[in-house]
Formats: structure tokens, sequence, C-alpha cells
């Protein structure tokens, strides 16, 4: 009656084009039961008396190509079990099976022959031999990809077979192989054989009978061949010497891109064998002339450069007369392809990769012009790649930032600006990248560490802004969806409980892991957040500070009104188990997560009763006899009151368990090493109390000495008063000179003679009176 009602429109819009429906149709159709006729299945039926040599030699005579593909490619486990039989009878119907077959037998056949040969399966040079023959007799196979897995084999080969094996079945035919009038393909494998083939035999040899052919593949005509010959003069130079220097200079020169590039790396890699006249006159000129990025034809070989740049630095290291030349061609690559307005890109992807190259070579670059002269060397191109507008290139200077901050020491602050940078970065990605490598917050901050111990008032101006880009970054993170990355920057921030002061990192860190704790949603990131902050509170050297966070743990989370906090708290407490002692353990966490068997929600009780055998084996006897009694009792409340039938089961189950502990310990090397750790970390939390009250004590005699010095400045300022007043009052007394003397400040010996006049005159006076007085 609905569907009567509704329009054309109208059931296109719920259902779809009609069309649609219609393809569907096929669900309705009979489905066959059996993909195979009986007349097949018995085809493909083999005798179940047969062992595995006698299976696989029947399948390769008379089995379909499916099961002719599975036998040659079990053939390795064949020959794992019996390799005298497999070689005798399967390996020849194997060979009789390859003779025409198609390209799927043959790639299985290669792989499993390459196999063999690469896991060590044979042991005697006669069946290496035989996949020798097997080998060489397809290795010109006109598929190009099935002939490049028999040169894969055959290279395999090489390595396991005798010289003259080698000389006999290999060389002479390759010798043949190199000619003009061969095909492309066979020239291209001779160049591979015969960089292989040079360290199996002794350099005269090669220079006698390997040279000549060598240097005419150099000058073939087809540029792969040159470019392949190229690549393979690097382990041919290690067998002969470097006579093929001038081959690999005209290479480097060649009109072929990649011929060029093949010739720059082999040359850079062959550094340390070059003497010193010929890096100077012949290395040198080379690259400097490759490194002008201004010829857009040889941007690949100038990228190629890039990317070996520290490395042929290193290896002209002796030559300083080139040092400066060679920190010049560096600049000029830091900054290709960025335009001066704006330090914009013209969107090369080729110029933006050698920036990249150029990141990765910086730890090179910075021991090579010396970090001593880091400021004015390099510190120009290590900022501007830091902030270059590509994400790659600044993503690429995040990744050898570390190793920058290692080798420029106590001279870390001259790259606070662009660390900085990098970890505000607008790009998620680089941020990660810079944070959560290999422990760049520990290489960053241990040169700073000094600075700001406890000992020391004064805190580096760095660290308030670090610790606001790191507190950023990890935002920056958990605002993002990528939640393994915020589980993985929390597991990093926790190594800042060894380097920061307790104060710093208790007004800023601690605050926000905690809210991370209380309000992620993720598990993963919870528990990485708990374990930060169980890390946090232990090396946290101030007693009221340690307080105040355990009071903060119980208060919010193991009295929290919420069942989901309550819950994290037991997460906590599985996580202090392991990073805490058991006495510090049992002392602040475990009565807490006792007194959750009187929870009103029943997952609460659950997930206590999963954490109660992780709590009993904190327990020793007879010191945590108490404790004891209360876990004790917990599991009896469980056991008397519990309506919750997932709880009851769970603790029935945990019953045993729970009396096996307390009756039967551990295994003695297993309980000896658990010892071990636990006194280890008692022993640290030990060290650290007794680093705090040392601090207390220095403190707090610091404070007592410069108050005894202020008190005794009093006491000095005091007395010299008293003194003063005492003077000035006994010249009042004695002499009014004085007195005056002392409020105008006049000259003592001025005011001692006008002392004396006055006596004088004083003593004058009385005899005249005096005399007065007898007339």
């Amino acid at each position: 009656m609905f569907s009567s009602r509704m329009t054309g429109n109208q059931s296109s819009l719920l259902f779809g084009p009609l069309e649609d429906l219609q393809e569907l149709a096929f669900i309705e159709r009979p489905i066959r039961r059996s993909l195979k006729t009986a007349e097949e299945i018995d085809q493909l039926t083999v005798d179940e008396d047969l062992n595995d040599i006698e299976r696989a030699v029947y399948l390769l005579s008379v089995g379909q190509e499916v099961q002719r593909a599975s036998v040659i490619s079990n053939l390795p486990s064949l020959v794992r079990q019996n390799p005298a039989e497999t070689f005798r009878r399967v390996v020849p119907k194997v060979r009789e099976v390859l003779n025409g077959a198609g390209a799927e037998i043959q790639l299985a056949a290669a792989a499993s022959f390459l196999t063999i040969l690469q896991d060590d399966i044979i042991l005697i040079h006669t069946h290496t031999y035989s996949i020798l023959k097997t080998v060489l007799l397809h290795l010109n196979h006109r598929d190009t990809v099935v002939s490049n897995a028999w040169l894969e084999t055959l290279l395999s080969a090489i390595n396991a077979l005798p010289r003259e094996t080698i000389k006999q079945e290999v060389l002479n035919p390759l010798l043949y192989q190199s000619q003009l009038s061969h095909s492309l393909q066979a020239r291209l494998a001779s160049c591979r054989i015969l960089g292989k083939v040079a360290c199996k035999f002794d350099s005269h040899i090669v220079k006698k009978e390997l040279l000549p052919l060598i240097r005419s593949l150099c000058q073939d005509v087809e540029f792969e061949v040159r470019a392949c010959m190229c690549r393979q003069l690097e382990n041919i130079a290690r067998a002969t010497g470097t006579e093929l220097l001038p081959e690999l200079v005209e290479l480097a020169e060649d009109e072929d891109s990649s011929v060029r590039l093949a010739a720059f790396d082999t040359i850079i890699n062959l550094m340390e064998m070059i003497d010193s006249d010929d890096r100077l006159h012949v290395v040198v000129p080379l690259v400097m002339s490759v490194c002008e990025v201004s010829s857009q034809a040889d941007e690949a070989v100038v990228a190629s450069l890039s990317f070996q740049f520290g490395k042929l630095c290193s290896g002209l290291a002796g030559e300083t007369n080139q040092q400066g030349r060679l920190l010049q061609r560096f600049k000029v690559l830091c900054v290709a392809g960025l335009q001066t307005e704006g330090n914009q890109t013209d969107g090369n992807n080729e110029l933006t990769l050698i920036r990249c190259n150029c990141c990765y070579n910086l730890p090179a670059m910075v021991v090579f012009s010396d970090s001593a002269h880091f400021l004015s060397e390099l510190y120009p191109s290590f900022s501007s790649l830091c902030c270059d507008p590509e994400v790659s290139v600044r993503r690429s200077a995040a990744a050898s930032f570390h190793q920058v901050v290692k080798l420029l020491g106590s001279n870390v602050q001259l790259v606070h600006k662009e660390l900085l940078a990098l970890l505000q970065d607008d790009a998620l990605e680089v941020t990660l990248f810079f944070v959560c490598g290999t422990s760049p917050i520990l290489v960053l901050l241990s040169p700073l560490v000094p600075l700001c111990s406890p000992l020391v008032s004064v805190v580096p101006h760095q660290f308030p802004e670090l610790l606001a880009a790191l507190l950023l970054a990890e935002q920056k993170v958990g605002c993002s969806l990528r939640w393994r990355l915020h589980e993985k920057l929390l597991q990093r921030y926790s190594c800042l409980a060894r380097l920061l002061p307790g104060e710093l990192l208790h007004q800023s860190f601690s605050p926000r892991i905690f809210i991370i704790l209380t309000t992620n949603k993720v598990l993963p990131v919870q528990k990485e957040a708990a374990r930060t902050f169980c890390t946090f509170l232990r090396y946290n050297r101030k007693q009221e500070q340690r307080q105040e966070m355990m009071e903060r743990l119980i208060q919010d989370l193991a009295q929290g009104r919420s069942y989901w906090n309550r819950l994290r708290f037991l997460d906590v407490c599985e996580t202090a188990t392991e990073i805490f002692s058991r006495k510090y353990f049992n002392k602040h966490f475990l009565i807490p997560a006792l007194e959750l068997v009187h929870d009103p929600v029943a997952n609460v009780r659950y997930k206590l009763c999963q954490l109660l055998p992780r709590l009993r084996s904190s327990l020793r006897l007879p010191a945590d006899k108490q404790l004891l009694q209360q876990l004790d009792f917990c599991v009896q409340k469980l056991l008397c009151r519990e309506k919750d039938k997932d709880v009851v089961a769970t603790i029935r189950k945990l019953r045993v368990l729970l009396l096996i502990c307390s009756v039967v310990s551990l295994q003695f090397h297993k309980r000896q090493e658990r010892d071990l750790l636990d006194q280890k970390k008692e022993k640290e939390e030990t060290l650290l109390l007794e680093m705090e009250q040392l601090e207390r004590q220095q403190s707090e005699g610091k404070l007592n000495s410069e108050k005894h010095i202020e008190r005794k400045r009093e006491q000095n300022c005091d007395s010299q008063r008293r003194v003063l007043v005492n003077w000035y009052n006994w010249s009042e007394f004695i002499n009014p000179v004085c007195k005056l003397s002392f409020l105008t400040g006049r000259d003592s010996k001025t005011s001692l003679s006008a002392t004396k006049s006055m006596s004088v005159s004083s003593s004058g006076a009385a005899l005249s009176s005096s005399g007065k007085t007898k007339i």
C-alpha cells in the first residue's frame, strides 16, 4: 500500500536506479556447489601412500601446470628434507618441465633456486653446479622479467662456486655475449656478472683477462650498458685498484645524465682509495663543475651529488685548501630552487630533493667545517633549511637536528630559534618527526641541564620558551586524530623527569599530563599518560610537591565522582607497581585501591578483582602482615556480599590463584630478579630523598649564612652607632668643641687646635676672674 503511493522519483531516491537493482540479480542465481567435475577431481587426486619425493616426481610428470608450479615452489623444503634424492630425481624433472614452460613456472623455479642458494641448504658443489647448468640454460629468456630473475639466481650461485667452475662455465660464455652483435639484455647481464666475479679472482687475472672487456663495455653505444658497467666499477676497482679512474672521469662527462650519475656515485664511493693528488686535481674540479645548479639537464646528477656531499667532504677532509670552496658550494645547494622574494620555491621536485639531501648532510658538514665555526660558516644555511617553505625539507631538517645538537655540545643555544620554529611548525608531521625521533628531547635538553640544577637559582631564559613549545606540540597532537603518535609523544616526554628541575616540571607538565589522564578517551593514551605522571611523581625531589600530586590522584581519581575516573586510578595503580618500589606502592597506593571494594559500580569492582593478584605480589611477610589482612578482608567481602555475576565469577577464579600465591612462591630465580629490581628502585627512591634533604640543608644553610651575615652587619652598624653616640656624649661632657666638630664634620686637627685654644682662653679667663676676686 505504501509502495503504491510512491512516485518513480521517490523510489529512485530511496533505492537508486533500477539498473543498479538489476545488476544485483545474480544473487538469486543458483550457485554451483562444486567448481570441478568428477573427472577433474580424479585427475587432481594423488595416491596418499606416496612420499614427498615420489609425489613431486609424479606431479611433475603427469600433473597440471598449477600442480607443477606448486611442486617447484616447494623445492627448497624438499632439499632441506632429503637433498640427495631431490637433486637425483626431482631436479632433472624440473629441468624437463622448464623447457617450453610459461613465465609463471620460470619465475617459480628461479625463486626456488635462489632460496636454495641464499639459505645455504646445499653443502656440496655438485648440487650448485647442477643449479648453474639450469640457470645458464634459461639466462637469455626472451621475457625480460624472467631473464632478470635467472640473473639474480646466477649472481647468488657465483658466491658458492669455485674459481675454475666460474672461469669455465661463466666467463667463457661471457666473453662471447659481451660483443655488440648480441642483444642489449645480454650485454647488461654481462656487466653485472663482471662486477660479481671480479672479487673472486686475483688482481693480475682481472687486469689481464677482464679489463679489456670492461673497457669495451664502458664505451658501449647504448647508454644503459655504460651506466650499468659504471655501477659495477666500484667492485672491480676494489679488486684492481684505481686503474679505471680515467674511464670513470670520462663517464662523468658522458652525454647521458644517467651515466654521469652512476659515475659520480662510483667516484664518491671510491674516495678512500683515490690518492690525494687525484682528489685535488681530478675529483674536486669535477665536483665544482657539476655543482652548478643552473644547468637544468644535470639536476638529477646534482641531486645525487647533494646526497653524497657529506661523504665527499669527509673524503676531502685533509685538503684544507678546498674547504672554503666546498662549503661555498654546499651553501649554494642549500638554497637551490628558492627565490629571493618571500623565500618562495619554483615547485621543482629535483631542487626540493637537493635541499632535503643538504639537510641529510648537515651533521657531516658540521664536522667538516668544525663546530667552532658553525655560527659563521653554516648557521645561515642551517636556519634557511629549518624555515624552508617545503614541508619535506623541514621534516628532513628535523630528522638531522638532534645530530647537529650533539656536535655543537655546549653551543646548543645557537640553534634555539630553529628549535622553537620546528616545534611550533604548522605541519604536524614536522613536529612529530622532530619530537618522536631518536630521543631528541634528551639530546636537546641535556646541554642545558647543568644550568638549571636545583642549586642554581637562575633558570636559563631559553627554558620557558622551550617548555611552552613542547606543551604546544603536545596539544597540537592531542587535538588531531593520530592517537598512536600522541601515545609515542607522551612516552618521549617521560624523559623530562630526569632533566628538568622539579619546580618547572611540577608547574608546567604535571598538570597537563593529569588533564590528559582524566579527559582523554583513548585507552593507550590514558595508560601512557598514567606512566608519564608516575614517572614525574617518582623523580620529583620535593616532598610537598609529591604529596600534592598523590592527593590529587586520590581525590580526583580514587575518590572521584565519576566511575570512569576510579577506573583510571586502578590503571595508575597497575602502572605504579612497575615504576615504584613495593614499599612506596604499599604506602601510598594499596589502601586507596582496596577501598574501591565498596564502590557502587560493578565495573570498578570487576577491575579491582583483576588487579588483586598484582596487589598480592607486592606484599612480603611479615612486614606487610596488616596489609595482607586488609587484602584478605577485601576478598572475603567480594565473595560474601557481591551480587554481580561477572565479579563473582572473576573473584572465584582469582581466589585459587591468590591462595597459591600465598602458599607457593614464585620460582627462585624469578623472585630473586624481582627482589633485586625492587631493591634497586628502593635505593633510588632513598637516594632521591637524601638528595632532597641535602638540597634543603644547603638552601637552609645558605639562607642562614645570609641571615648571619646580615645580622652581623646590623650588629656592626649598631656597635658603630653606639660608639659614635658614646663618643658624642663624652665629647659634649669633656669638650664642647668636639660636639661642634662632630656636627659640622670638620677636620680633627682643626678641632684639636680649636680645643686647645679654647682650653687656654678658658684657663686665662678663669685666672683673670680669680684675680679679680682676690683683689
